[in-house]
């Protein structure tokens, strides 16, 4: 199966984390809080509202209603449509089965299902916000996504996507319903927001111009998580983002939280900010990537308007063919230990063959230098060197033909070797065409706009909380 199921989902733009904001409530007599609130009103009217604080609330606020700030409702009404709590319950169990975590605190799983009620409440504004413009969601392309991804992910038995998703806590309709909210929002973006995107010819050609300039310049594929924040709300949504940063490194998959927790539109692909010059980023997030290495998660870092988690998928140079894309034609030479093998006979046998491997004369000796120590060959003619474990890339790179890498192994796993025997290095890389570029300031623009549009259909909601 693959890494993550989830990883092949296409979540909807724009899902929303936001701020778990928690609010000291103060038990007061009736009579009291009436006082107080008073004296409170009357201190704002002298104060008024400042830039800084345009509602000019009071510094000392008194609630009228006695609450528990520890206990979350689960359940809402969006426009008279019903999340109920099953919906939250098989969400959430999707949210951890695709980010492998099978225990989270108890901590957690209350973050976890506010942010997943946010998210519902989205997908439900959008869905509802479709159907407003005569653009329902057709039922046969939510099944035809969902037979596409059962297929991808249970090639053999694409049935076995049900049983999955119910062994998992979740249910098929969960998906289903995710799809909808996916659908639903790429319709509302193609009809009110693509057409009314504009580039010209000079921001193309000028883009172009900038990228021959930065030929051979560092490139980062970064992938994101951003939470928005006001000063009011800082402490707590950075709480979260240490909170979600702890279960990544802990083997949550970040594509899939990202999809499910950041409110940027690149949620939609699970973060990918794509390749990006550093000079393009904010500041704290250039510092920050600059010091990435592949794989590696940072965070959260504060930028302007909340904080984001980052990670760094890949690095190489602008317009610069990467000799990692390099295509290899690789035998795998390789010796096992029977089980009771004394550590001194094993170091003997790595002798052995090490000394074997040396005094092979190219590829076409292998197999009969094999057969002198009990050696198995196996053999790839197609393999990427980025495809590689890291480790293994450099020392692959500096080979040359009929060249074997150093042995390498353990005792429990086997000792082999890596003989080069043909290798295709990557054509030049070509500059983007004019059309390509368009098509990438476009996206970007319509990324921005999709979430003003959001942040409307929140504004114009009713929502009643059960």
């Amino acid at each position: 199966m693959n890494d993550s199921i989830f990883s092949k989902f296409s979540s909807r733009a724009g899902s929303a984390l936001g701020a778990l904001a928690a609010t000291a409530m103060v038990t007061l007599p009736v009579a009291a809080q009436a006082q107080q609130a008073q004296a409170a009103q009357e201190s704002n009217e002298q104060r008024g509202s400042t830039a800084s604080d345009p509602f000019g609330i009071p510094e000392e606020v008194v609630m009228f209603e006695q609450q528990d700030p520890n206990l979350r409702t689960a359940t809402a009404k969006v426009n008279g449509a019903v999340i109920t709590g099953t919906d939250v319950d098989h969400r959430v169990a999707l949210v951890l089965a695709a980010s492998e975590r099978s225990q989270v605190t108890a901590e957690e799983m209350q973050q976890l299902r506010m942010q997943v009620l946010r998210n519902l409440i989205d997908e439900t504004l959008q869905i509802q916000a479709a159907e407003a413009q005569d653009m329902p969601v057709n039922p046969a392309l939510i099944d035809e996504r969902y037979s596409s991804l059962a297929k991808q992910n249970f090639p053999q038995n694409p049935r076995q996507m049900d049983a999955w998703l119910i062994g998992n806590g979740s249910s098929p309709a969960t998906l289903k319903r995710q799809i909808a909210g996916e659908i639903a929002w790429r319709d509302l973006l193609r009809r009110n927001v693509a057409p009314f995107i504009n580039v010209s010819s000079e921001e193309v050609n000028d883009t172009m111009e900038r990228l021959k300039m930065s030929r051979g310049q560092d490139e980062y594929r970064l992938a994101e998580i951003y939470l928005s924040a006001t000063p009011e709300t800082a402490a707590t949504v950075e709480q979260n983002a240490n909170s979600i940063l702890q279960q990544i490194r802990d083997g949550g998959n970040f594509q899939a939280y990202a999809r499910q927790f950041s409110e940027s539109t690149t949620a939609a692909v699970g973060g990918d900010l794509g390749y990006v010059r550093l000079a393009t980023l904010p500041d704290q997030m250039a510092e920050v990537a600059r010091e990435l290495s592949p794989s590696q998660v940072a965070g959260p870092v504060p930028i302007p308007g909340g904080f984001v988690i980052l990670l760094l998928i890949d690095k190489k140079q602008v317009l610069t063919a990467d000799p990692r894309d390099a295509t290899l034609s690789l035998k795998q030479i390789a010796i096992s230990f029977e089980s009771g093998t004394s550590q001194e006979a094993a170091n003997q046998k790595v002798q052995a063959f090490s000394d074997a491997v040396n005094s092979m004369r190219g590829c076409g000796d292998a197999e009969r230098v094999a057969q002198t120590v009990g050696a198995s060959v196996v053999n790839n003619d197609s393999i990427a060197v980025r495809d590689l474990p890291e480790q293994m890339q450099a020392a692959l790179l500096q080979l040359q033909i009929g060249q074997a890498t150093p042995p390498f192994g353990s005792f429990e796993d086997g000792v082999r070797v890596l003989m080069l025997c043909g290798r295709d290095d990557p054509e030049a890389v070509n500059e983007p065409d004019f059309d390509q570029i368009m098509e990438g300031i476009e996206n970007e623009r319509i990324s921005k706009r999709a979430q003003r549009f959001l942040r409307d259909l929140r504004q114009d909601a009713i929502i009643e909380y059960n």
